[in-house]
């Protein structure tokens, strides 16, 4: 019988046939860039610090006490200000004591959601490209693995695809809206599509929202939760790493049907009981502001993107917009040929050294199938300073004039 850890390294493409382990693809990229000094556009995680209310009130919980075990279903705080979050936002009614569980990241929420619910032999349907988080966490839980392609160059999902991928043993399907690595945001009928689905086959949808307050101007985000015939079989999974900019803190959630959550719970608390409790009392702090943050949050990133993708138009990166998100795709096949590399891969290996950026292969995402059709685009993220930004546009610009 297949060893649970050679399960998740094989899903995860970090295990070779011959039994050998490697690095995922971001540290690997993200170590070139320590090495060569290279601007890194490749890892998700923003160069700037959170709000400084949430860090006061961080620390304030530290001074006064708040620094043993907080409970394995969350402070109270924080499950209120989570519950008063969605009905905000999207007119949901959640009870805080039952519909919301906090967890260490949203990883956490991910993961122990796809233990507490995924038999050993049911099936998982993603959305590939996929975080890749995803399929070591099915194959941890001894699942079967089905992909939906997002097809260049829209990467908006294939619906024959996806009606094919059901089947009676589908379990439940992920679905990261808006979503990384592509930056697509999906359609309202996609998610009624994934709905109706859903409801014929009795699946459950687990829902990674992280970059829910991330879609823009133009874009219309709706959580698939609100779907009609959604809500009694979907958990969402959020947390304050994206919109918050903390990505170290590692405060998540998860909400939704208490029966689901019940299940859920146990699972979780025996991965890492509970998340630290003054960044708990911090987050509750965070996810209460009010909307001049959450506009304010929105409108930097929208210029971010703005130059990123202002700046490379008319080059040889073949830059597409995304909808949301702090990531952006792009075609180099111009690049690839003129520089003679085989692929993206090839390509984003040898980029620190030559243009001083790092970035990531679309084919770090994907599985062996479908890397032929991403194979000649790379992922970048523009959650990083307007200077940082603007001097790795400058470094790329250089790089395919020569």
């Amino acid at each position: 019988m297949q060893r649970a850890y050679e399960r998740v390294g094989q899903a995860a493409g970090l295990m070779g046939a011959d039994g050998s382990w490697r690095s995922t693809i971001f540290e690997e990229i993200s170590a070139l860039a320590n090495q060569q000094g290279a601007l890194n556009l490749g890892q998700g995680f923003p160069d700037t610090d959170g709000p400084a209310v949430m860090l006061d009130a961080a620390a304030e919980a530290m001074r006064t006490g708040v620094n043993q075990y907080a409970t394995i279903a969350g402070l109270p705080v924080l499950r209120e200000a989570i519950a008063q979050h969605q009905q905000r936002f999207y007119n949901l009614e959640l009870n805080p004591e039952t519909q919301v569980l906090v967890t260490a990241g949203a990883s956490e929420a991910l993961a122990s959601s796809i233990g507490a619910l995924v038999e050993p032999g049911e099936e998982v349907i993603l959305f590939e490209p996929y975080y890749d988080l995803y399929p070591a966490a099915a194959a941890l839980a001894g699942a079967q693995i089905k992909t939906v392609p997002l097809l260049p160059p829209t990467f908006t999902p294939d619906l024959e695809a996806l009606e094919d991928a059901f089947s009676e043993r589908t379990r439940l399907i992920v679905v990261n809206d808006p979503h990384n690595p592509t930056g697509t945001v999906f359609s309202r009928p996609v998610l009624e599509k994934i709905v109706g689905l859903a409801r014929q086959h009795d699946a459950l949808i687990l829902a990674d929202q992280v970059y829910e307050h991330l879609y823009y101007p133009g874009v219309d985000f709706t959580p698939i939760q609100v779907v009609p015939g959604a809500a009694e079989r979907t958990l969402a999974v959020s947390a304050i790493s994206k919109t918050h900019s903390l990505t170290g803190w590692r405060v998540g959630w998860v909400t939704g049907p208490a029966h689901l959550l019940e299940a859920v719970r146990p699972v979780k608390g025996y991965f890492s009981h509970s998340a630290a409790a003054p960044l708990q009392v911090a987050a509750a702090t965070g996810v209460a502001l009010g909307d001049d943050f959450y506009r304010g949050f929105r409108d930097n990133y929208t210029a971010q993107r703005d130059l990123l993708i202002a700046g490379l138009a008319g080059s040889p990166w073949q830059m597409m917009e995304p909808s949301g998100t702090f990531f952006a795709i792009a075609d180099v096949s111009q690049v690839l040929e003129a520089k003679s590399f085989a692929d993206a891969e090839e390509l984003c290996a040898a980029l620190p050294q030559l243009a001083g950026v790092a970035l990531i292969p679309l084919t770090a995402f994907v599985t062996e199938g479908f890397r032929p059709q991403v194979a000649s685009y790379v992922r970048f993220a523009f959650c990083k300073k307007p200077e940082v930004l603007r001097e790795a546009v400058s470094r790329l610009l250089a790089f395919t004039a020569h």
